[in-house]
């Protein structure tokens, strides 16, 4: 008896850490790539709530992206912040093991390409960038 109850007790924390993970994602009301970014992480097996705004620049403020590393969308996921057209795997690994001290991740600007930014076979190079709350930038990825 008490090895079928370990067992569910294990199933249930298994299957908790299985379930996708929740992400806040403010933009713009007038961005399409932002809302294709959406998709890409969806596909990806996380749950996406869209927060629209008119003005994007208090959430930025607010969650600490300096113009350096600002891109149109800003997204929330488990306390860490998100900026711009990361792709979903390097969220992922950002989350197993996130860098010391670490706020975010980000990838400045709207490189062609990347995840919401796919223009048929063109595609820039980019980094993504772990951040901290003092604005210091490490690359992440490279793409």
């Amino acid at each position: 008896m008490n090895k079928k109850l370990f067992a569910l007790a294990a199933l249930a924390v298994l299957s908790g850490q299985a379930m996708a993970t929740d992400v806040l994602n403010h933009k713009s009301p007038y961005c399409g790539c932002c809302s294709e970014w959406t998709k890409h992480m969806q596909e990806a097996g996380f749950n996406v709530e869209e927060k629209l705004h008119e003005n994007m620049n208090p959430i930025k403020q607010k969650l600490g992206i300096t113009p350096e590393i600002a891109s149109c969308h800003t997204a929330e996921i488990d306390g860490y912040v998100f900026e711009g057209h990361i792709p979903a795997q390097d969220i992922k690994a950002f989350l197993d093991n996130p860098p010391r001290n670490a706020k975010g991740l980000a990838v400045p600007g709207m490189p062609m390409g990347s995840p919401g930014m796919e223009y048929g076979d063109k595609k820039d190079s980019y980094t993504v960038y772990a951040f901290d709350k003092d604005g210091d930038v490490i690359e992440f990825a490279q793409h």
